[in-house]
C-alpha cells in the first residue's frame, strides 16, 4: 500500500504534487489546505483523510476534524496539524505513526519505534524550507517513509 502524505497547500495544488500522488492507494492531507478543491482534486486521485489546519478557518473548513486516525493495513496513523498540540502517548495510543504539518520542515524521526513523518510544505514556498510531500509504503505492517522534494 502506498500512502501520500500532503500538508500546508495554503490553497496552491501544484501540478508536480499530483503527478507524485498519482497511483497512491490513500491520501493524507495534514491541514493548511486553504481552500476545498484542494481536497477535490485529491479525492480523484485516492481516498483522503484530511484535517483542519489554522489557517482552515472558513465555514467549509468546519466539518473537518482537528486531529484524524487513518486505519489502513491495520496499521493506525495518528494525523494532526502542529506536532506541538499532540496531548496523547502515541506508543501507548498503538500508533505506527504520527503525521503532522505546520512547520513547512520536512522530517522522518523515528522515536520509541513509532514514526513521526511531516511531509513539509507542497504549497506556496516558505522562506527557503523546501517544497515538499510524501509517501509511505506499507508492507508487511512495516512502514517505509520517504520524502519528495518538488521544488
Amino acid at each position: 500500500m502506498i500512502i501520500g502524505v500532503i500538508s500546508d497547500t495554503h490553497g496552491l495544488l501544484r501540478p508536480a504534487a499530483l503527478t507524485n500522488l498519482r497511483g497512491c492507494d490513500h491520501i493524507i492531507h495534514a491541514g493548511d489546505i486553504g481552500s476545498p478543491e484542494i481536497l477535490d482534486a485529491l479525492a480523484s486521485l485516492a481516498t483522503v483523510t484530511a484535517i483542519r489546519g489554522n489557517i482552515d478557518t472558513e465555514p467549509w473548513s468546519q466539518q473537518l476534524p482537528t486531529t484524524n486516525v487513518a486505519e489502513l493495513d491495520s496499521a493506525l496513523l495518528y494525523v494532526l496539524h502542529d506536532l506541538k498540540s499532540l496531548d496523547l502517548n502515541p506508543h501507548a495510543a498503538g500508533f505506527a505513526a504520527v503525521i503532522s504539518g505546520h512547520s513547512h520542515v520536512p522530517k522522518i524521526e523515528w522515536r520509541d519505534g513509532i514514526l513521526f513523518f511531516n511531509p513539509g510544505s507542497a504549497g506556496p514556498r516558505r522562506f527557503k524550507l523546501p517544497i515538499s510531500l510524501g509517501r509511505i509504503r506499507l508492507e508487511n505492517k512495516t512502514l517505509i517513509p520517504e520524502l519528495i522534494q518538488l521544488g
